[in-house]
């Protein structure tokens, strides 16, 4: 029985270090300033409800004296406020709302005896008026203070500390942290700039080191989860694409499909196969343990975090404070882009307001929970995507400020996950890596008035059957995973986020045609979908004349790519063409088409030509080297997908212990160096 209460002890000497920590590191700040005058308001307004509840004339100076009272609690509060907020590391969140009940009722009694302006009346009516000042106040402030970052990540790290002194730790793991669509320029950028003062320190501490891996084509998420999770680089030509033989649309954001396009390239022993965890992924990299991953979108009825964070630790209250919080953000960052004529920029209205709150607070208190309880579980890898920039990025701009906020939120998760990985498992390995870059531009649309599909069925003298096919398929998987794993309060935002998205869906979907058109940021393949197989693009010619021209021809359109009947792959611009194996222009003094695009363009197109599913023609949109910007054919101010731009330079932050590479990376090398080190580890092969 001594065992039990030495645990304990150890756990709140634990939980009253870091307690004491924090409180060293605290600054006045902005946040801090804001809290204060908060506290003023709420105690004002609690105040005057309070006193005018009470018989009598009790205040001989109406607002006045309201405000003294209001200004001795502020003085005090102000200066508590940091410290309770910080102790729901050791009481929770019920501890915070009781901790400020008591407080804020004795600070009102003192300043009541103190304030001259404010008649004196009994002992019982000086409770009653303490007591009902401090409910209101407290139960507001514990509202805020409990939806604060502070208070959540303190809440997080106590669960944590809790579950290990149950479960105990073992020695060694790995935590991949995924940041989707952070290119490896864009990290340099934000580390020069201050928004990532964790990786900065990481790295000129010499305890990280920084490189970036190539992608290749298609520069998407589920080609880089394909082949960072499961090694594989064929399986996946684009976010969406045709496949004749089942003669339907794919997409990447549905679960049935990437759980289809998964079965299809798994072996059972991806990077997560050995004991690992899956968090907010597309793919599942064989983890036996699977939490909102899209291909097996469920939570386990044994994963008790995503429960507790919803009800029990008031995470609902949480996100829905903050996610009404990103809504008016977003309308109100939309609107200055437009009373300020930014350029490139897109509509964002519609679900997108949604989206943005469901992806950069629900989504990511969720992985935070989960991922820290299953560090505190000893995992021996987890691997984790957060899309907060991604999300944001492909409608504000990739470099644009609102984007690089949400590289500060995740540079604070990194911090705390550090956090968790010193206090619970100390020898925890973090590793952040991206699985694509983004790039900005002006859209297809935009710039032709017509969508690339309504260009295409126009050259072919095809009707189109929809003029709205550019709409963009990707953000809707997190809606989509909370619809379908998550408990029922957080399942309520994305139900809600989802339902906006169904009109963007049945124009993904409802292409029974003859032309498909898929596109994915600047790269869009082309299927004739009553014809098995891939075409060549002499068949693609006969069968539509003038629609090859056409499109090489177009001045928005960079690229057109194609399959000869000899097998060549051949690659057409306006104004020259060139075949890839030849690896030069052929077209006597025509210009080589693939120069804009830089030095991997021609390896790229011929890597992506040997994917599966790849389109009859295959389409890139245009490219500006000078002001490094594409043409995207979906409605995404900061899109990926295609060539051009940052979007195929990805990012990996490696613990500096590791055997560097003296060669350049790409997907499948970066898969190998995480499969290695958990060799080196020792964690492959567990059950």
């Amino acid at each position: 029985m001594t065992g039990v209460p030495r645990r304990v002890g150890r756990s709140l000497d634990r939980r009253a270090r870091l307690v004491g920590r924090d409180l060293r590191a605290f600054r006045p700040d902005v946040r801090w300033i804001v809290g204060v005058l908060r506290s003023f308001v709420v105690s004002f307004i609690a105040l005057a409800v309070s006193l005018w509840l009470l018989p009598g004339q009790q205040v001989t100076q109406g607002t006045e004296s309201i405000a003294t009272l209001a200004i001795v609690l502020l003085a005090v509060g102000a200066l508590l406020r940091p410290l309770l907020t910080r102790l729901t590391v050791l009481t929770g969140t019920v501890g915070l709302l009781i901790a400020g009940l008591l407080t804020q009722a004795l600070l009102l009694g003192v300043a009541l005896a103190l304030v001259p302006t404010v008649e004196t009346f009994g002992v019982g009516e000086i409770v009653i008026a303490s007591w009902a000042a401090a409910v209101v106040s407290a139960a507001v402030n514990w509202l805020f203070d409990a939806s604060s970052d502070e208070a959540f990540f303190g809440q997080v790290m106590g669960q944590s500390i809790r579950i290990t002194q149950r479960h105990g730790a073992s020695t060694r793991g790995l935590l991949v942290v995924q940041l989707d669509g952070v290119s490896a320029p864009l990290m340099r950028q934000a580390i020069t700039g201050g928004a990532m003062p964790t990786v900065s320190r990481w790295l000129r501490s010499g305890s990280h080191r920084m490189q970036s891996w190539h992608t290749g084509l298609p520069a998407t998420t589920p080609a880089g989860q394909a082949v960072l999770l499961h090694g594989n680089t064929t399986a996946v030509p684009s976010f969406r694409w045709y496949d004749k033989s089942q003669e339907r649309l794919v997409v990447a954001s549905q679960p049935p499909d990437v759980a289809a396009v998964e079965s299809s390239f798994s072996t059972g022993d991806g990077l997560l196969a050995h004991g690992g965890v899956s968090v907010s992924n597309l793919f599942s990299g064989d983890a036996p343990t699977r939490i909102l991953t899209i291909s097996d979108a469920r939570i386990p009825a044994k994963e008790n975090a995503t429960a507790s964070f919803a009800v029990g630790r008031a995470g609902f209250v949480r996100s829905l404070v903050l996610f009404v919080g990103q809504v008016m953000t977003e309308l109100h960052q939309g609107r200055r882009q437009r009373r300020r004529q930014v350029e490139p920029r897109v509509k964002r209205t519609g679900a997108f307001v949604l989206l943005r709150g469901l992806t950069t607070v629900v989504l990511r208190d969720l992985n935070v929970s989960i991922v820290s309880e299953h560090m505190a579980r000893s995992a021996p890898v987890i691997f984790v995507d957060f899309v907060d920039y991604d999300e944001v990025a492909h409608h504000a701009g990739p470099s644009r400020p609102e984007s690089m906020r949400t590289l500060e939120n995740l540079d604070r998760v990194l911090q705390f996950f550090e956090e968790v990985a010193n206090e619970v498992r100390g020898t925890y390995e973090i590793v952040v890596v991206s699985d694509h870059g983004q790039t900005q531009g002006t859209t297809f649309r935009q710039l032709t008035g017509s969508t690339l599909s309504q260009v295409v069925h126009e050259l072919a003298s095809h009707p189109s059957r929809s003029d709205d096919d550019d709409r963009p398929a990707e953000p809707w998987g997190p809606a989509n995973v909370l619809l379908a794993g998550a408990v029922p309060g957080q399942r309520v935002l994305g139900a809600a986020t989802r339902l906006a998205a169904q009109r963007t869906e049945r124009a993904v979907t409802d292409l029974a045609d003859q032309l498909v058109v898929a596109a994915s940021g600047n790269l869009a393949h082309l299927y004739v979908t009553d014809e098995p197989g891939r075409l060549s693009g002499e068949d693609v010619a006969i069968r539509f004349p003038g629609l090859v021209e056409g499109l090489a021809a177009h001045p928005e359109i960079g690229l057109v790519m194609m399959r000869l009947a000899s097998g060549t792959i051949r690659v057409l611009g306006s104004r020259g063409w060139r075949d890839l194996h030849a690896g030069v222009a052929a077209d006597g003094d025509g210009e080589d088409p693939l120069v804009p695009f830089g030095p991997h363009a021609a390896s790229d197109l011929g890597q992506l030509s040997d994917r599966d599913h790849v389109g009859d023609l295959v389409v890139v949109g245009r490219f500006d080297p000078d002001l490094q910007e594409v043409v995207a054919f979906e409605e995404l101010v900061g899109s990926h997908g295609g060539l051009g731009g940052w979007q195929t330079e990805a990012l990996l932050i490696e613990p500096a212990s590791w055997v560097a590479s003296t060669d350049p990376l790409d997907g499948t090398a970066v898969h190998q160096r995480l499969v290695r080190r958990l060799e080196e580890l020792g964690l492959r092969g567990l059950p």
